[in-house]
């Protein structure tokens, strides 16, 4: 597309990652977009839904492995490889690209651990998976617990603020009982969790363990997936737990280190929806760029008006700013230096900037940018959710402030 050099500063691999990604996200990923977002979500987790194609074909290709390392069976991409491919499905579809992103997050907390037990019984399955059979999500959110996760995790932590689910040792096992809200992400398919629970309520937040838990538990239960105004493609539902009992070694993450723990997985979360709504911002902007090319008003292209070349400009900067804050987050996740308030700046700057763009763009159509079936339409409902998923944009700037007050 003319103006936007995708290829800048890139390797000769990453441009070859990059438009093998681009084929994937054009040909599988927008296509089954725009035919999820006009069903129902009891239509759209469906065995026969083409979000089932979506994954099935992800993971033939590997794009449930990106995360994890070459002696996992992973590609073993460095930060600016993860952050190419990122964008690629960003630009395919927002939901699918979080979709796809989240399911490997209780395998790969699991592999970290080196348990033999978890390996064989947990992650080997992942691994070898070719088919989406083996979904993961990540439930931390309750109905009266989310953005306080983020501020009261730390030194801070207050024993009046804690998860309402609760894990409890039970000899060798721990017992979960509670529930997750409606937010979580593949919760309405997920066949694994990544589950935060509260074990030491007199802690308040750092007394939360973090445990991977087999979602096809006695005990374990879900909601209607949610009805919600963007994301259709994302199917996000509630998880109840009843009794349920896990291994001792299931539980990944003990009280007292929590609050690292949620430092680390704050950063990594933020600086991919970064990446992925550059996704949504870009193809906002050549929907727009290519539109008033071709859109003739006062017998010229729009794009013959000066209005309209000021708002394209406007949007190209913006998208450019963007695309360089969250590079800039992503490379900082392995420099060894703090990194999290500069994935909080780039999560809410590129998530405002997909919204703004998809507005502009809609605008650049006018009324047709309205109608259902419109790429625009879409990405603006799409870009509205991610102003509050992964942590609401305000709270993230709070959060973000606390590390730039720091001694």
């Amino acid at each position: 597309m003319p103006g936007i050099d995708l290829n800048f500063d890139l390797t000769p691999e990453q441009v070859q990652l990059r438009e093998q990604t681009h084929r994937f996200a054009a040909e599988v990923m927008r296509p089954a977009a725009m035919e999820l977002d006009a069903l129902t979500p009891e239509e759209v987790i469906a065995p026969e839904s083409p979000l089932r194609r979506v994954f099935a074909q992800a993971y033939k290709t590997g794009y449930h492995l990106r995360a994890f390392p070459p002696e996992l069976g992973g590609p073993g991409l460095a930060p600016m490889d993860g952050w190419v491919v990122g964008e690629e499905m960003g630009w395919g579809n927002g939901g699918l690209s979080i979709s796809l992103g989240v399911t490997s997050m209780p395998f790969r907390f699991a592999a970290m651990t080196g348990n033999p037990d978890l390996m064989r019984d947990v992650v080997r399955p992942f691994l070898d998976d070719t088919e989406g059979r083996y979904i993961g999500c990540w439930c931390a959110t309750e109905p009266q617990h989310g953005s306080d996760a983020i501020l009261h995790s730390g030194a801070d932590s207050r024993p009046d603020i804690h998860f309402e689910c609760m894990a409890r040792r039970v000899g060798d096992e721990w017992e979960i009982n509670g529930q997750k809200s409606a937010w979580v992400s593949n919760g309405t398919m997920a066949t694994h969790t990544l589950g935060f629970f509260c074990v030491e309520p007199s802690l308040g937040m750092a007394g939360t363990g973090v445990a991977v838990v087999p979602l096809d538990l006695p005990g374990v239960s879900r909601g209607k997936p949610l009805n919600k105004l963007g994301q259709r493609a994302l199917n996000q539902g509630e998880i109840f737990f009843d009794g349920v009992r896990i291994p001792r070694h299931y539980m990944l993450v003990e009280p007292g280190v929590f609050g690292s723990a949620t430092d680390g997985i704050l950063a990594g979360a933020n600086a991919g929806m970064s990446t992925t709504f550059c996704g949504v911002a870009r193809a906002a902007f050549e929907e727009a760029l290519a539109y008033a090319q071709q859109r003739v008003q006062g017998g010229v292209p729009i794009a013959s008006h000066q209005l309209v070349q000021r708002q394209l400009f406007d949007m190209f900067t913006r998208l450019e700013a963007a695309r360089a804050l969250s590079r800039l987050a992503t490379k900082r996740l392995t420099s060894g230096q703090p990194t999290t308030h500069y994935s909080i700046a780039a999560k809410t700057y590129c998530t405002q900037t997909a919204l703004d763009l998809a507005s502009a763009a809609i605008q650049t159509f006018g009324g047709l940018g309205l109608a259902k079936g419109m790429l625009v339409e879409m990405l603006f409902r799409d870009a509205r959710a991610s102003l509050i998923e992964d942590g609401a944009n305000d709270v993230l700037a709070l959060a973000g402030a606390r590390f730039l007050l720091q001694d």
